[in-house]
This record gives structure tokens, sequence and C-alpha cells, in this order.
């Protein structure tokens, strides 16, 4: 008996002897991690995309966490140094495309305390500029750098006095055409792998080419290819260009796969004043311009009154253009809303430019996904927009347009018009007037709507 307790104590105090150990040695292991080399705690560069918009160049680091970064330039030759603290990279960086337009090659390189640098072999002198994203439903953090081409801005001078020497003859009308999303945006995405950013880019290139054939008309296509652009970007590529009517192009979707149809938007009340007040707070440093007149040397009350002129005739022309529009696309296929909607949506802000959004369709829907990647349904798409923005411009042709040069003119007869006194004011002949409108006498009534024939 004193054997078995003797022998149980020896145990016990082995096991104590054992545990010690352990927990030492779990000390020790802690201590060890904690000490551990900084590349062992880094940040992992994951990935690395490079869009190629126009006038510009963006690269996209995928990162573990978010990121500090420094940037700088060096000459002789050419280029960009990009330090990334405590990071590492997985894998290897992507070759460049020889039609990259800012860079010849990319190398990186691993400093001591456990930093990146990636450098950027140029081809040419770039303005950079970097910020950090937060994760959303289809990436991580990232770490954004943008090249834009310095010798453009330069080069957008004698445009701009181009523009003024041409000032006084007659213009196409401008259609902007902005296509939805694209590059690191790619919008809401169908059952079948389709992007939104995809299809509405095939829409809007075939509506292009319908604009270009239209006589008086000339497209600007936003987004020309697959790369990134900012809402206020949109805005003021439309802008550059002295768009007429901008039409961004997207495909809606919704949680219940069954809901379908196209849908027309314009700007709300709500989001036009939002927009109002931004403009009169920065107007002093801003440049961008309402109906052609700068707000930036006008007093408050004069700017106000401007700028809510200038809104209302944006806002009457955009739901006038979208309710043509919407009737066109009632004959393609469903509507989801038998009318004109309004919303907050940033592109269609601009206060001097008719604006409407079209959700061309729902591509959360089977059958409208299988749509809206089918080449001959895109082109019905593009034909249906194309015959509502003809009929809107048919007879709101803006002045010192070809299209509004030929349009023929129209009176409608008021309190004391006689047939004499309209020939007399439109410098034209009684015969050529009668002639016009198929009348055989002088006799006309209160309202009617006559043709004014070419002089």
């Amino acid at each position: 008996m004193l054997f078995l307790i003797s022998e149980l104590l020896n145990r016990r105090q082995q096991r104590s002897v054992i545990m010690r150990k352990l927990a030492a040695l779990q000390i020790l292991l802690i201590s060890a991690l904690c000490s551990l080399p900084l590349w062992a705690q880094s940040i992992r560069i994951d990935n690395l995309r490079i869009w190629a918009p126009p006038d510009s160049v963006r690269l996209v680091f995928d990162t573990s966490e978010k990121v500090s970064h420094r940037l700088f330039s060096l000459k002789n030759p050419h280029r960009l140094v990009i330090d990334i603290d405590r990071a590492r990279l997985e894998g290897s960086l992507p070759n460049v495309s020889r039609n990259n337009p800012m860079i010849k090659r990319i190398r990186s390189a691993s400093r001591k305390g456990g930093d990146l640098r990636v450098v950027l072999d140029l081809k040419q002198s770039v303005k950079p500029k970097s910020f950090v994203l937060n994760p959303n439903r289809q990436y991580g953090h990232r770490l954004v750098v943008d090249l834009f081409d310095e010798t453009k801005s330069a080069q957008r001078k004698p445009q701009k006095t181009l523009k003024a020497v041409n000032k006084g003859r007659l213009r196409d009308v401008v259609i902007a055409i902005d296509a939805g999303h694209g590059g690191e945006d790619p919008g809401a995405r169908g059952k079948q792998g389709n992007y939104e950013k995809t299809v509405v880019l095939a829409i809007s290139r075939k509506l292009a080419d319908l604009v270009a054939k239209e006589p008086g008309m000339k497209p600007v296509m936003i987004r020309k290819g697959d790369y990134y652009l900012g809402l206020r970007k949109r805005m003021e590529l439309a802008r550059q260009h002295r768009a007429d009517l901008f039409i961004s192009i997207h495909a809606d979707a919704f949680r219940d796969s069954r809901v379908r149809g196209s849908s027309v938007y314009t700007i709300s009340p709500r989001g036009a004043s939002s927009e109002a007040a931004r403009w009169l707070a920065e107007r002093e440093n801003s440049a961008d311009l309402v109906g052609g007149v700068t707000l930036e040397d006008k007093d408050d009350m004069l700017a106000s009154v401007l700028l809510d002129l200038s809104q209302s005739g944006t806002l009457q022309a955009s739901h006038k253009t979208a309710e043509k529009i919407l009737s066109k696309l009632k004959k393609v296929g469903k509507t989801h809303k038998s009318r004109v909607q309004q919303a907050g949506f940033m592109v269609l802000k601009s206060p001097d430019i008719p604006s409407v959004l079209v959700e061309t369709a729902f591509i959360s829907n089977p059958a409208e996904e299988r749509n809206l990647t089918n080449p001959r349904h895109q082109r019905k798409l593009a034909k249906a927009l194309m015959q509502g923005i003809r009929e809107y411009f048919k007879n709101n042709a803006p002045p010192g347009t070809l299209l509004a040069d030929r349009a023929p003119r129209r009176h409608i007869t008021r309190q004391g018009d006689t047939l004499g006194r309209i020939a007399r004011r439109y410098q034209v002949t009684l015969a050529s007037l009668r002639t016009a409108n198929q009348l055989s006498g002088d006799r006309i009534r209160i309202g009617q709507v006559l043709r004014i024939p070419e002089t």
C-alpha cells in the first residue's frame, strides 16, 4: 500500500514538471514569434492590374491590408518610384503591353526594413496621383496609382483657341454616350457571369455608330474601353466636348430574378438642388461654365439666378428626351416602369447639359441577360435610343447647329396676324407661303401652324 501511494506521488510530481516545461516552451514560442523579422509580418501584394484609359494609365495593387506608401519621380530617364511600407510581393509583376502609352517596364525589389520598392520605367514624364481604397463586394484593400499625360494639358489650350475661331460656324449636335461602370467597377453580374460593364459598352458602341451616320450629329464615347472613370470625370468629359445631350447606358439588377424591363431616369429635384448648392459654394475655384457663362465673378444673387435658369431649361429638356426614348423602348420589349423615373444619379447632375440614364434591362433576369449579350438585340436597343434622340432634336435643335439650320421654320398664328404680315416678317413671298402650306387663299385661323419656306 505504501508503495502504491509513493508511486502516485512520484507520477504527480512528474506531471507537474512536464506542465511547467510546457508552459516555459509556450512562453519561448510566443517570444520567438514576436521577435520574427518584419518580412514575416508584412502586408502581401497579391496582384497588380493595369488599365489604360485615354490620357492616363491606372495601376491597381491588391493588398492584404491598408498600406502606407510614397511616390517620387526621377528623370534621365523618366521613372516613377513607389515605396510601400512593410510589404512583400506574392508572385511576379505583370508584363507591360507594348501599346501602353506611358510605361515601358515594371520592376521591384525588397528594401532594408521590409519595405517594397516598385519602379516604373516610363516613356515620358507623367503627373502621378495615388490613393487607397477599402474593400467592396468585388475586391479587398487596394492601392491605386494614376499616371496622367502632362503633354495633353498643353495641347488642350490650342484646341480651345481653335474652338473659339470656329465658334461662328454651324456645328453638329454632340451626343455624349456614357457606357456605365468599367475597369475596377464591373457593375451588376448576371447568372451566366456576364458583367454590366461589358454589355453596356457593346450597346454604346452600336449607338455611337448610328449617331455617326445621322446627318448633323456627332457621337462622343465617354468610356471607350474597359477602364474605370469617376462619375464627375464623365460629366467633365461631356462638358469638354460641348455635348448637347448626355445619355448614360446601364443594365439593372435585382435580388428577384423574375424582375425585368427597361427604365429611363432623369435627375430628381433634390439631386438638382444639392448640385446647385455645390456649384454656388465652389464657384470661385471652379472653371466650369453654366450655359457658357462663368459664375466665378458673379455675386451670390446673380449666380443663383443664372444657375436656376440654366437648370430649369436643362431639366425640361432632359425630361422631354427621356419621354421620347422611353416611348421607343416600349416597342423593343417590356418596360419596368411606364413613366420616366427620377433619381439622384451623379452623372445626371450637369446643370447645363440635358442628361438621361437608361437601364436597358435587368441583367439579373436570365432571359434579359441572354438578350443583353445578343448583338442583334443590342442593335435593337441602340436603334430605339437613336430614334428617341432623333425625335427630340427634330423640334429642339440647339441654335447654331446644322440641325437647327435645316429644320423647317414654323409660325403659330396669333390675333392680328395676316398672311401678308407673316410673309413680310420672314422675308418670303406671299405665293411661296401659300404653296408651302397648300393654301388656296389668304384666310388663316388663330392657332394655325404655318410652315415658313426657305428664303
